[in-house]
């Protein structure tokens, strides 16, 4: 069987879609037959496997991003870690932290992620979720699907980290988890939303 004959052109424009280094872009498109789509899943696979890897290594350097919005009535301060000042004052970092600070701008997230929610917020809600269903006259085993479901839901609308970004033609639909987990993919570094403020006039903590 002959072996597919791998353009620099397709490299460089699988490059500038998926932000991978060369030479990955090169043997995902090899491992593809030279199709482009598939490329971008085995990148994706293998980006994640290594960032899953990346993920206990210490983020002892990063920045503290801003984004005013509104005519200066909504301002955000994001925190976000890497492993390395290098890569803390790299291009592609700080616009993935801009893009960060715009998206909780937009969103209003309450939290990174849902295990920073309280356990007696948590209770509260399932307890309000869990007294509608029985008002509605839903089988207790019924009842439970649907809780969990709506609890399940209701987590992504409030966690930063499950939120699809608020520009979803610019980032094809993903949420703020796979666009950090890209970015550290692509730095090759630990990358972790640490923590943010959002601030918007007249409005209180």
């Amino acid at each position: 069987m002959t072996a597919v004959q791998i353009k620099a052109a397709d490299v460089k424009d699988l490059r500038a879609r998926t932000g991978a280094a060369m030479m990955d872009c090169k043997s995902a498109l090899t491992e593809a037959g030279g199709d482009p789509d598939k490329a971008i899943d085995i990148l994706r696979v293998k980006g994640q496997a290594q960032a899953a890897k990346r993920s206990g290594r210490s983020t002892g350097e990063g920045i503290v991003a801003s984004y005013i919005h509104a005519g200066g009535k909504i301002g955000v301060l994001v925190e976000i870690q890497c492993e390395t000042d290098f890569v803390a004052r790299n291009d592609d970092f700080t616009e993935f932290a801009r893009e960060i600070a715009l998206h909780i701008a937009a969103a209003a997230p309450l939290f990174v992620d849902a295990e920073e929610i309280p356990p007696a917020q948590l209770q509260a809600e399932r307890d309000v979720l869990e007294a509608k269903a029985a008002e509605d006259g839903k089988p207790e085993n019924v009842r439970e699907r649907i809780v969990e479901g709506q609890m399940a839901k209701w987590s992504k609308q409030i966690t930063l980290l499950e939120q699809e970004h608020v520009n979803g033609d610019k980032h094809d639909g993903k949420t703020i988890e796979e666009l950090r987990s890209e970015a550290s993919a692509r730095t090759g570094e630990n990358i972790r939303i640490a923590r943010f403020s959002r601030f918007q006039v007249g409005e209180e903590d």
